[in-house]
Formats: C-alpha cells, structure tokens, sequence
C-alpha cells in the first residue's frame, strides 16, 4: 500500500507543472502554454512524426524522457530556451527532477533519472529525436503567432536558425520542413 500512495503523492505533487507558465502563447490563444501542456503537446507530435526520425527510435522511451525532462520547472519555473542552456539551470534543474522522483517508490526514480539525463545528453538515437520534437511546438507557436515570443525576448533570426538546427540530428526531413517556415517567416517580417 505505502508503494501505491507513494505514487499518488508523485501524481499530486507532477500537477504543479500545470502552473508553469512557459513563453509562447498555443495558436490562437491569448495567454501563455504551461508545461504540462507543452508535456503533452510534444508526446503527441513524436507519436505522429516519429516515422520521420533519422534512425530507429523506441517511441515509448521517447514518450516517457519527452513526460519527464521538463518536471524540473517545477522547481526553477520555465526559461526561454534561447538563454536556458547553462550549467547553472541544468544543475538547478536535475535537482528538481531527482527531487520530485525521489517521492517515487525505491527503484522508480532512477530509471526515469536515466531517462532525464539520457534526453540532455542527446548522443542516443531516441535523446535526439525527443530533442528535436521538443523545440517543434514552440517553434510553431511562434510561426503562426506573429513571432511573439521572439520579439519579447529580442531573439534574432541567427540564434532562432542556430538553435533549432539541432532538430537535424533528430530528423532531416523535419528539419528541412521547420527551416522552410522560418525562411518564409524572415521573408514575411516575422522574424528579423
């Protein structure tokens, strides 16, 4: 019994990720994503893109690194990606999921651990793929959102190219497909 309240308290304690508020606004909405959302809005893209992958992937891995790598915002809140790739966050991050899975029964947490380290790494073939798919609705909130979050940031088309060229080592062919919009954007005035 006391595994399966352990659990439950993970449960309730996972819930706070719905009071994270992110930076890009879902299409056609006023208001800012939360994480859980975007959780659940890149499990959902790598389910329907996942024959896209580069390499073979375990689908069901990827779904769980791309559940678990964002539970750290519970704790250190949601930075723009385009300034949140430090040490300092990263640390302050893993803290935070080794944290809220520590509230698992013993011999959870360190598989779903591995999970989290494996996705920011990115050297395996689901790391990368997950990683690829993460930066995709963002992306997209931005593209048909008049660059809004890209504007409030002052983020340049250079670092938007350079950043998002990871979803290459992901998938080319999404990669190709995401680089057309933002040409398209830049051409449009979206992003400067």
């Amino acid at each position: 019994m006391e595994k399966i309240e352990n659990v439950l308290n993970f449960i309730v304690e996972i819930e706070k990720l719905k009071n994270v508020l992110r930076k890009t606004k879902p299409v056609g909405l006023d208001r800012y994503e939360n994480s859980a959302e975007h959780s659940w809005h890149v499990c959902l893209s790598a389910l329907m893109l996942k024959d896209f992958a580069n390499e073979p992937i375990n689908i069901d891995r990827v779904i769980k690194m791309l559940l678990i790598h964002d539970l750290g915002e519970i704790d250190v809140g949601d930075t723009i990606i385009y300034a949140s790739e430090t040490k300092k966050l990263k640390a302050e991050e893993a803290a935070g999921v080794k944290r809220i899975l520590s509230i698992l029964p013993e011999g959870m947490e360190e598989g779903c651990m591995e999970l989290w380290h494996e996705f920011e790494a990115g050297e395996t073939s689901d790391a990368r793929f997950a990683r690829a798919i993460d930066r995709v609705p963002p992306l997209l909130h931005n593209l048909h959102g008049d660059g809004h979050s890209w504007r409030k940031h002052g983020v340049s088309k250079e670092r938007v190219f350079e950043l998002n060229q990871r979803i290459e080592l992901g998938s080319k062919e999404l990669w190709a497909a995401i680089r057309d919009k933002l040409e398209e954007a830049v051409e449009s005035g979206v992003l400067k």
